[in-house]
């Protein structure tokens, strides 16, 4: 077993959130499923998502070079793509939909509607294609659909609340874009980022089919399940006790915090490290400041551990952004919440972002080429453990 330098619990910390994020990017993934499940190439290629890019550039060399292909993925997600003529690469935002995610959805539909009936589509899907692409109902408008986003994100609800909304109101969510295609078979490669790893639920049902002729397949190729347990393998690789890896992260930001610690403090009392995974809920005021929800339970669990010298925790979104802001997340500990002024006023006013970029506390990592929810990664060390500082004085956590 190799041994790390453990004085540093911030490097220790990133190298297990990037473990698990290697597990479940895109490109690997894809080649992985592709090589095993595929001895024919597709007639055509629909990637939709986040990791949508990244996923495509996992398809052999020669699929790519020969295949029409449509990629619809968030701004600066397919920065340095080559300009080819059989492929066609649209960026919109996210998480809010705007124009070009309508004309995304037009796009798609068209895409699958005009393959030939004998034809054989291999679709790409990833978190982020619910607000990436679109195709709204007659009478309804782009104006609405924003409102409507906006209720959903700030209110508190659910994922799962959130799709059924947004199938509700489309014409391609929820298996209604693949009961347009035109073709003979489909396949479908996803990375999940629900709860469950539904293929009904993933992009808001995008990649599902409801049944019919169409000759039908769908695949996880990651999870937070898969990026968890390749954190926890490198976490005994590098001579740590882990225990605890569960997907637990649903609910509200403050009662998420509420229940990592008494995991954390309710159990066993050596040291080591303690894995969460999913996706909570944050309510947000009017006018929200910078950073999404994880940074809004970095700064939560900040302050309630504020003080304390045994605890080291990393919260983070795996796709590398956390709401309306550079950062994908923070790592915190017992200085982080008195580390600048304004610690309480950036929770009330979620604002997280902009304090975590003051404190240097915020985790930066740029697009990542997945999407598998969330990540918290705690270590708890004992006072005689011999884990020295955080790393915060010759580590600050920004690239």
């Amino acid at each position: 077993m190799n041994s790390f330098d453990s004085s540093n619990t911030r490097d220790v910390l990133r190298r297990l959130f990037e473990a698990g994020v290697d597990a479940v990017k895109g490109e690997p993934a894809v080649a992985r499923a592709f090589a095993q499940r595929f001895t024919q190439a597709p007639d055509r290629i629909l990637a939709v998502g986040k990791a949508a890019y990244a996923m495509y550039m996992g398809l052999p060399e020669n699929v790519r070079a020969a295949t029409p292909a449509l990629i619809i993925t968030k701004d600066g997600h397919a920065d340095g793509a080559p300009d080819l003529p059989h492929v066609e690469i649209r960026e919109a935002s996210h998480p809010m939909p705007c124009a070009r995610s309508i004309a995304a959805g037009e796009a798609a539909l068209a895409f699958v509607q005009d393959c030939a009936p004998e034809s054989r589509l291999l679709m790409l899907v990833s978190g982020g294609a619910s607000a990436l692409v679109e195709a709204l109902p007659s009478g309804m408008s782009l104006e609405s659909l924003m409102e409507r986003t906006k209720i959903a994100l700030s209110n508190g609800s659910t994922i799962g609340q959130i799709n059924a909304e947004r199938i509700a109101h489309s014409r391609i969510k929820g298996g209604k874009l693949l009961a347009a295609f035109a073709g003979r078979r489909a396949d479908v490669l996803a990375i999940s980022d629900v709860q469950g790893d539904g293929i009904d639920v993933i992009g808001s049902g995008i990649g599902a089919y409801g049944g019919g002729t169409l000759r039908y397949s769908s695949h996880i190729v990651g999870s937070n399940a898969v990026a968890r347990d390749a954190a926890a393998a490198q976490a005994t690789i590098l001579g740590m006790h882990v225990h605890h890896n569960a997907e637990t992260l649903y609910g509200d930001i403050n009662d998420v915090a509420g229940d990592i610690l008494a995991t954390v403090d309710g159990g066993v009392t050596t040291e080591g490290i303690y894995i969460f995974g999913g996706e909570p809920t944050v309510q947000l005021p009017d006018n929200p400041g910078e950073g999404g929800r994880n940074q809004g339970l970095a700064l939560e669990l900040a302050r309630r551990i504020s003080g304390r010298s045994d605890l080291s925790i990393l919260v983070a979104g795996t796709d590398g952004s956390d709401g309306v802001s550079a950062g994908a997340g923070a790592i915190v500990d017992g200085h982080s919440f008195g580390a600048a002024d304004g610690a309480d006023e950036a929770i009330r006013l979620a604002n997280s972002g902009a304090f975590f970029r003051t404190t240097g506390d915020q985790l930066v990592t740029g697009p990542t080429g997945t999407n598998v929810m969330d990540l918290v990664i705690v270590h708890r060390k004992t006072a005689d453990a011999g884990w020295g500082t955080s790393g915060r004085d010759t580590h600050p956590f920004s690239p």
